[in-house]
């Protein structure tokens, strides 16, 4: 790859306004001016890159793709999809329709400059075909809790043994398969819903199961008021302390939102190293904001995911600035902290080494922009346009694991229109199955329909 401006995000926070970077496989080689490195490798492909900025892949520390189906629905209402009637399930999609599902959220990930994401849902196994088949780089979890769904949706908490043994299962068959595949691009992890649908039995085993495995463990925290009061009436503690009690408490806990938490819960969080993955997109619409600034403070690891949603970082990033300055005041974060978030900063969170950073060494995950794109002009500040300008629709080329994904915005090595008309068939026929009369209807009629 030759001629394009290049962010390195190393420690020096390098820019290469002319540069280049050497792939052999699926590591980088060489970065530096185009002139030296062209003089030293002879290459076998060129990308002539005159016009593009090269950036690190993104990274969505959370995210469940096949709640694409909820796009456009939910944002108005209180509506969360586990615990309410009439919205698609996720343990009663069938395999075609969850990998239908699946396959479009990678490919919206990809085409926003997303290169690896942590996908978690049931049906797991078919997330990490879509990753497979898409070329995502992906840490893939089942979704483990034993709270009965049915009852879920009546406002009913009854936990189940059998519901957590067949949820337990599906993970572990997922790992047995999926574990290193597509040359170590796809890994699996334990992910437990949280903690209002998981007893504290089952918490335990999963900690046992996970340090077994050796990986981390994925969840919901603090996402409602309604989990918070739950288990403070169920076990007599918050969740905070909950998860401390039954020993996931520690760095090899990744969780998600932890919007109602009070002081002494955050300092846990902090204390223990926890990662913390920040939702803006999911938070925002119904009013809250986590206080990101306080876990941060606290010693908490930050990251930045979007969720039910599959899709832009980049708008991520802003409503993530925007939620911390409405919360504070002042102009904290700023665009490199908040980039840190879903690059470098992220990389080190998860213990990737040789992941969000342009430099020798490190895997070929690698995002050029369009900067001929108008919003992409001028480039002065080379953080502070991808932090508050740049969007999904400026990815012009996607390397991931040293192999083109996706080159002049069209995909390679699938059919990028197939995989959005087979999920719209297959949502389409979800909602009705829900009750919904219409393929397409007002958001009203829905969310009557779901209360």
């Amino acid at each position: 790859m030759r001629d394009a401006l290049i962010a390195t995000f190393d420690t020096e926070d390098s820019f290469l306004p002319d540069g280049a970077i050497a792939i052999t496989g699926n590591r980088i080689v060489a970065v530096g001016p185009t002139d030296e490195v062209t003089s030293r490798f002879a290459a076998d492909k060129t990308i002539r890159a005159a016009g593009l900025y090269a950036i690190p892949g993104l990274i969505n520390s959370h995210n469940h793709s096949p709640l694409g189906v909820t796009r456009g629905l939910i944002e108005d209402s209180t509506v969360a999809p586990m615990y309410t009637r009439s919205v698609p399930q996720g343990h009663l999609l069938s395999a075609e329709e969850s990998l239908a599902l699946a396959r479009l959220g990678h490919y919206e990930l990809l085409r926003s400059g997303c290169t690896t994401v942590v996908d978690f849902y049931r049906q797991p196994a078919t997330l990490a075909q879509a990753a497979d088949e898409i070329g995502t780089r992906a840490v893939i979890t089942g979704r483990i809790h034993d709270i009965d769904l049915d009852l879920l949706t009546e406002k009913r908490m009854v936990h189940r043994d059998a519901v957590g043994e067949e949820t337990v299962q599906e993970t572990l068959d997922l790992i047995a398969k999926w574990d290193g595949a597509a040359g170590g691009r796809i890994t699996c992890e334990f992910g437990v819903h949280g903690t209002d649908t998981c007893s504290a039995s089952l918490l335990r085993r999963v900690g046992d199961l996970a340090a077994t495995h050796g990986g981390r463990i994925h969840l919901h925290l603090a996402h409602a008021k309604g989990e918070v009061a739950y288990v403070q009436e169920r076990d007599g503690m918050t969740p905070t302390q909950l998860l401390a009690d039954v020993g996931l408490l520690g760095q090899k806990l990744v969780a998600a939102h932890c919007v109602f938490i009070d002081g002494a819960d955050r300092q846990r969080l902090g204390d223990a190293k926890v990662t913390v993955a920040h939702a803006p997109h999911q938070n925002a619409p119904a009013g809250n904001s986590a206080p990101i600034r306080e876990l941060e403070a606290a010693g908490a690891q930050i990251t930045l995911c979007t969720d039910a949603r599959s899709g832009n970082l980049f708008e991520a990033m802003r409503l993530a600035i925007a939620s911390w300055r409405l919360r504070n005041g002042g102009y904290e974060p700023n665009a490199r902290r908040a980039l840190s978030w879903a690059v470098d900063g992220a990389a080190k969170a998860f213990g990737w080494q040789d992941l969000g950073r342009i430099e020798a060494g490190c895997r070929a995950d690698i995002v050029l922009l369009d900067r001929r794109d108008p919003n992409m002009a001028p480039i002065i500040d080379g953080y502070g346009i991808l932090a508050y300008s740049a969007n999904g629709s400026n990815v012009d080329t996607v390397i991931v694991d040293g192999k083109v994904r996706l080159a002049g915005k069209q995909p390679v090595g699938f059919d990028g229109q197939a995989v959005v008309r087979d999920a719209q068939a297959v949502a389409e026929r979800l909602w009705l199955r829900c009750g919904q009369r219409r393929a397409i209807t007002a958001t009203s009629a829905i969310l009557d329909a779901a209360h």
